[in-house]
């Protein structure tokens, strides 16, 4: 089971998870396999916290990193739905915060 952020609580649903992926990756050079593999290694970590209930928060957080390294546009595209920024204030920090650890990176 999944407890959502207004406490309600359903059952896994792998589909949801790659139709948000899709969504986040549309026209961008994703592969569906891609996309799968990202849905495969979620569920397998949910499975293996052996716990009955996880917050999508922490589903939320994993398939951000995941996209973060995949496709930065991708990634903005997720976060924005995901983290429901109040205004554009909020996305702008998100970028920012995001090329500035991409620069710390080393990654130009």
């Amino acid at each position: 089971m999944v407890i959502k952020k207004d406490g309600r609580r359903e059952p896994f649903d792998r589909q949801k998870l790659l139709q948000g992926l899709k969504k986040a990756c549309e026209k961008r050079p994703v592969s569906m396999e891609v996309l799968e593999k990202i849905v495969d290694d979620i569920e397998r970590q949910v499975q293996e916290r052996n716990v009955k209930e996880i917050p999508t928060s922490e589903i939320g957080e994993a398939i951000m990193q995941k996209l973060h390294d995949l496709d930065e546009v991708a990634y903005v595209r997720f976060a924005s739905v995901y983290r429901s920024f109040k205004d554009l204030n909020e996305f702008m920090a998100e970028l920012k915060d995001m090329l500035d650890a991409k620069h710390r990176g080393g990654q130009t």
